[in-house]
């Protein structure tokens, strides 16, 4: 089981599986709901989720049709987005976690768009840049 959290403590949330994988995605969105340089995602199935706390702190942003980020409207930490062509899986947002994923990324996405400051300089595939 892992456990995670927005910021200021108010959502808290449960998930009874692995971290599966791990997506760093590079495009403009990501890295403006981030804050940084990409956002660090893992899909979750929805039924593996449970929110366990803070259900009136959680805000959504519709950032694309089909697509809601979801964040603490106390503290502004994203936790998790969802997507409609993907509706059995959330994708919770890694630096929300409590404890260590249990793994390292498997991917980049949208490498192309990284921030001009970004130095991303490694092995790890890369997809949605063709």
């Amino acid at each position: 089981m892992l456990t995670g959290s927005c910021l200021c403590g108010n959502i808290r949330y449960q998930f009874d599986q692995p971290v599966s994988r791990i997506g760093l995605c590079h495009c403009q969105m990501c890295r403006k709901a981030s804050g940084t340089a990409y956002a660090a995602n893992a899909p979750v199935p929805r039924s593996e989720f449970r929110l366990l706390s803070g259900m009136e702190w959680l805000k959504a942003y519709a950032s694309s049709p089909g697509k809601k980020r979801w964040f603490c409207g106390n503290c502004g930490s994203p936790v998790y987005s969802e997507s409609a062509s993907y509706p059995d899986l959330i994708r919770i947002r890694l630096g929300s976690l409590d404890q260590p994923a249990g793994r390292t990324p498997d991917y980049h996405y949208l490498l192309s768009a990284k921030a001009d400051w970004d130095m991303t300089a490694d092995e790890l595939p890369r997809f949605g840049d063709d």
